[in-house]
């Protein structure tokens, strides 16, 4: 009779942690026919809850409960078959301890999105990986991978520490092995590894530390909706109903506020929600409690591995509500202080607060989510300045555009930009028109929202108005070896492109040191032919900003703004350091940013 033989080709998760918050672990069993073997472990901290299958003999689901007296080191998996067992390993590993970590996001940030592949060449020896489909291939703008890699932006963290950043979010980084556009990222085919032309996990951890002990904590990009149709799963399914549309193309209707709508049809609310993103991007059928616990305990994986401060979470809407409120649940539950930000491309402000922790929604439905992406406002933002000032235009409707903000449990926390990796680039948006630029990243910068730039922003990249992905995700100069312009180093930058890079260094450090900026008041008033003044203030300290589109200078009569501003102050401008006298009249030059320190000295708090 032959030997019973179990060729286990992978557990996820690769390896967990003991003294979790929550001790409920699943692993995820992958080898042929490994349905058939009974698991067991001899350990009494750790017990086996529950064995289960999805109709696939080459998977096996494993619940287990670690106490709190599991310890760390290697638990043995005894699977048996008959008379037969095999023993299988599995690593326990001990936390990090909390101190060493560096959890969180709130008004004292100012965040860098970049792409890896386009931001920094730091090993070409993994430009091309035996067993990926892509290589590099610079001079393919639209969708060839260039070579950006983990070590690349480690040899850029000094640059990045220097401009005054607090955080840095990458879109993924997670292996994409697949035909075309792997460096977007966004169609993952592993959710445990770096992508090996980007370097290795390890790589990853590296980055995380270095940067944690420069005051930068880095946000790790998650994809909760979809994989890519490469992915190992798809060669071998879990279960038929493991994606949704039984792993046939159907797309979604992108309908972004059918999840809230008390008007939608349910045929509408079901498209978008199980409707796929792409042809290869393959939608998560969040409804199996399997694919669900899977998704929830890689984002944990990542953050416990790495030590994050905050996840980003792409498509965030499309997933399945109830799946989502679970998710967002657990991760407050097991990381209270952790930085989590969702991504729902829409201007409409009803949608993007439904997801938010303590919005009272009329259905009832209650998610954990703090933060997210502020479309309405960073539209916004974008296309007034370059609109006609009148009484319902221009500044106004900047003005009129934070009225949003009460339906936003905590608007302090959501996330303003300038731009990303999916639109054009702000520069070209404003026509090139360097006040306007200098006026857009005054307000991001001060306004009360955890600001975000873009890569490039700071040098003045460009782009066309219209969709071209390659365009807006051009390679950051300097960052291979023979480029003629270096904005690290200054070499090749024109005098209009330091000039910017100096402003928004000294605008970022200067943040850095404000507490008003990040936790004070604020108080606006309505837009007066083409001005625009709002206040931050708390009990000990107060600036003004003061927007200014007009061509001519513009006079402020400071009586107005008695409210908020004391009589016979003076104030100095961070940016030009000119002082000016608030008693009576304020004479704001013509097409200019104030960003005014008043002196509050002798007064009471």
């Amino acid at each position: 009779m032959a030997t019973e033989t179990l060729d286990i080709e992978r557990i996820e998760p690769p390896f967990w942690w003991v003294g979790m918050r929550t001790g409920a672990l699943e692993l995820m069993v992958h080898g042929e026919g490994v349905a058939a073997w009974v698991p067991a472990i001899e350990d009494p901290s750790i017990g086996i809850a529950e064995i289960a299958s999805c109709g696939n003999p080459n998977y096996l689901f494993i619940s287990l409960l670690l106490s709190p007296e599991a310890r760390p080191g290697t638990a043995t998996i005894m699977f048996r078959k008959g008379d037969t067992q095999i023993p299988v390993d599995y690593e326990l590993r001990p936390r990090v301890p909390e101190q060493q970590r560096r959890y969180g996001l709130d008004g004292k940030d100012v965040i860098l999105n970049l792409m890896p592949d386009r931001f920094s060449n730091g090993n070409p020896e993994i430009d091309r990986v035996a067993g990926f489909h892509e290589a590099v291939e610079r001079d393919n703008i639209a969708c060839g991978r260039h070579g950006g890699d983990l070590q690349g932006i480690i040899g850029q963290l000094d640059y990045i520490a220097d401009m005054g950043y607090t955080a840095i979010w990458m879109t993924p980084l997670t292996e994409s092995n697949q035909e075309r556009y792997s460096y977007h990222g966004y169609a993952a085919t592993d959710t445990y590894r770096v992508d090996p032309r980007f370097g290795t996990n390890d790589d990853y951890v590296r980055l995380t530390t270095l940067a944690r002990a420069k005051g930068i904590g880095i946000i790790h990009d998650v994809v909760l909706n979809h994989i890519g149709s490469e992915h190992w799963w798809m060669r071998d399914l879990p279960a038929p109903d493991w994606v949704t549309h039984r792993g046939s193309f159907t797309p979604t209707n992108h309908a972004h506020t059918t999840p809230n709508d008390p008007y939608a049809s349910s045929a509408d609310r079901e498209s978008y929600i199980a409707g796929w993103f792409d042809t290869c991007m393959p939608d998560m059928n969040h409804r199996n409690p399997h694919v669900a616990t899977d998704q929830i305990q890689n984002t944990i994986w990542w953050v416990e591995f790495l030590g994050l401060a905050a996840i980003r979470v792409d498509t965030y809407g499309y997933s399945d509500p109830e799946f989502l409120a679970a998710w967002s649940r657990r991760l407050t539950t097991d990381y209270p202080e952790l930085g989590m930000i969702g991504e729902t491309w829409s201007s409409n402000p009803v949608t993007i607060a439904y997801w938010l922790n303590g919005t009272r929604n009329s259905n009832g439905y209650v998610s954990h989510l703090p933060s997210a992406m502020d479309y309405p406002l960073s539209n916004l933002l974008r296309k007034v300045l370059t609109a006609e000032d009148s009484l319902h235009s221009g500044l106004f409707q900047l003005y009129e555009g934070l009225t949003n903000d009460v339906l936003y449990p905590d608007p302090a926390m959501m996330i303003l930009f300038e731009g990303n990796h999916d639109i054009p680039r702000l520069f070209s948006m404003l026509g090139e028109d360097f006040d306007l630029y200098r006026m857009a990243l005054v307000y991001l910068l001060t306004i009360r929202r955890i600001p975000q730039l873009y890569y490039g922003t700071e040098i003045l990249m460009t782009s066309p108005l219209v969709r071209d992905d390659g365009a807006f995700r051009q390679d950051f100069p300097g960052g291979w070896q023979g480029d003629s312009v270096n904005a690290r180093t200054g070499e090749g930058l024109s005098s209009r492109q330091r000039e910017a890079q100096a402003f928004v260094r000294k605008l970022l450090n200067w943040r850095k040191r404000q507490p008003v900026i990040h936790h004070g008041k604020l108080m606006h008033f309505a837009p007066d032919y083409g001005s625009y003044v709002y206040f931050r203030y708390d009990a000990h300290a107060l600036v003004m900003v003061v927007l200014n589109k007009n061509p001519d200078p513009h006079r402020l009569d400071t009586a107005r703004f008695r409210e908020v501003l004391p009589s016979k102050r003076r104030a100095t401008d961070v940016l030009s350091g000119a002082t000016y006298d608030l008693s009576d009249e304020l004479v704001v030059p013509a097409r200019s940013a104030l960003l005014l320190e008043v002196d509050m000295a002798g007064m009471e708090p």
